[in-house]
């Protein structure tokens, strides 16, 4: 599986305002369920709280990917969103987190969602990827680099 293949426009947010851990993952709750990609935000909110109260998604260097399983997605969702200041996420490292990979999968179907979580580290770790991402300023810029260079 190929991040550049999961990488859908409308879920690009290089804008991404948020105090803390908890309003970021409210945010994105609200703009899935304003795409019409999850029935309920206050849903997916629970479940992303849910997985964070086992330990922060924050990976290090400024990276933090946020995750849960929805039963009835027919499809993986994966959304990118840039927090220009950072915000404080619980990393191990400390470091704010600037960059967020949102990832939400069926809960029928582990393997795809540990799929999902795959590509996206390979792609983090390749070349400055993520370094040079959070280099770019607009949507389309972000969502070519995702879908070319490794994604």
């Amino acid at each position: 599986m190929r991040l550049g293949s999961l990488i859908r426009p409308e879920l690009i947010f290089p804008d991404l305002a948020a105090a803390d851990r908890l309003e970021v993952l409210r945010i994105f709750s609200r703009r899935l369920a304003e795409q019409g990609l999850v029935a309920d935000a206050d849903e997916l909110y629970g479940k992303l709280l849910e997985r964070e109260q086992l330990g922060s998604t924050g990976i290090g260097s400024g990276i933090a990917i946020p995750h849960c399983k929805i039963k009835g997605l027919k499809q993986g969702i994966v959304a990118v969103a840039l927090a220009r200041d950072g915000v404080s996420f619980g990393a191990a490292d400390g470091v704010p987190v600037r960059l967020f990979f949102l990832v939400v999968s069926p809960s029928e179907s582990p393997a795809e969602h540990l799929q999902i979580l795959a590509a996206i580290s390979r792609w983090v770790k390749t070349d400055r990827h993520a370094e040079r991402l959070l280099e770019l300023a607009d949507k389309e810029a972000i969502g070519e680099l995702l879908r070319g260079e490794g994604g």
